[in-house]
């Protein structure tokens, strides 16, 4: 069974298009297969972890989601978290809350994000250490 994560950006609590073209410069050092113009880009980090994301363009440049899934921990966790922040996108596993790296973007989220999400910073331990207390 696969685990995934959304990467999500909010505004007022509606979801609004991440950048597509700085998706594709944060991920080009990492795709191993796929690419933006595919919807799947199998990326690889340095210590060898992998991820597949699933993403798909959406209107003048952007993209409303893209979903992480079988993304090995390690520094893989610092890839997908530093992506997230420069996006301006939010972590939101599959089974519930969400993971903002400000604590002004916690008034962004929907509603029923707000009260259970966490405020971590964009690095591999903080995501590791999130996961590992969740």
């Amino acid at each position: 069974m696969s685990y995934s994560i959304f990467l999500l950006r909010f505004v007022d609590g509606e979801v609004v298009a991440l950048d597509a073209e700085r998706f594709r410069h944060l991920t080009q050092p990492y795709v191993v297969a796929g690419g933006p113009e595919e919807g799947f880009s199998q990326l690889r980090a340095e210590d060898g972890g992998e991820a597949d994301l699933y993403h798909e363009p959406r209107g003048e440049g952007g993209m409303l989601c893209v979903t992480a899934t079988h993304f090995a921990h390690g520094a893989m966790f610092g890839v997908l978290a530093r992506m997230a922040a420069a996006l301006g996108a939010s972590i939101v596993p599959q089974d519930g809350g969400a993971l903002i790296f400000h604590e002004g973007e916690r008034r962004h989220l929907p509603t029923e994000l707000q009260g259970n999400a966490v405020v971590t910073v964009p690095t591999e331990d903080a995501l590791q250490a999130v996961f590992d207390t969740h």
